[in-house]
């Protein structure tokens, strides 16, 4: 009885551990990016990249003095974006595109997660 119970034990531990994996291995933004702020970025798509584990666009957009800054968006990854109808398709290079997430916290960075992308007037950017 004994060993069954240990048997039982070691199949339900192995089970937690290996659905537990995935969950374990992807990263909060939180590290990573500043929630508690919002960066808006109105510019021209330069690169819009459609892959796992992450999709990235890039959007060169001036700031308040007039300098260009080279925005790097992060987003989903393809394969849920593609569930919502996402292809790589939706955003082209020269679209005109406002951005407004949650900034990077790396000094010196431009770079952008969890953000609302809209078309300059304010029309939402869905595919």
């Amino acid at each position: 009885m004994k060993v069954l119970l240990w048997m039982v034990a070691a199949v339900v531990t192995a089970a937690v551990l290996v659905t537990g994996v995935p969950a374990i291995a992807h990263h909060a933004s939180g590290p990573f990016y500043d929630n508690e702020k919002r960066v808006e970025a109105i510019g021209t798509v330069t690169k819009f990249v459609f892959r796992n584990p992450h999709s990235f666009l890039y959007v060169d957009a001036p700031n308040a003095e007039g300098t260009m800054i080279a925005w790097e968006i992060e987003m989903g990854g393809a394969i849920s974006m593609s569930r919502r109808g996402w292809t790589p398709e939706t955003i082209t290079v020269g679209d005109q595109i406002k951005v407004v997430g949650q900034p990077s916290r790396a000094p010196g960075t431009f770079g952008m997660c969890c953000a609302e992308l809209t078309r300059p007037d304010g029309t939402p950017l869905r595919p």
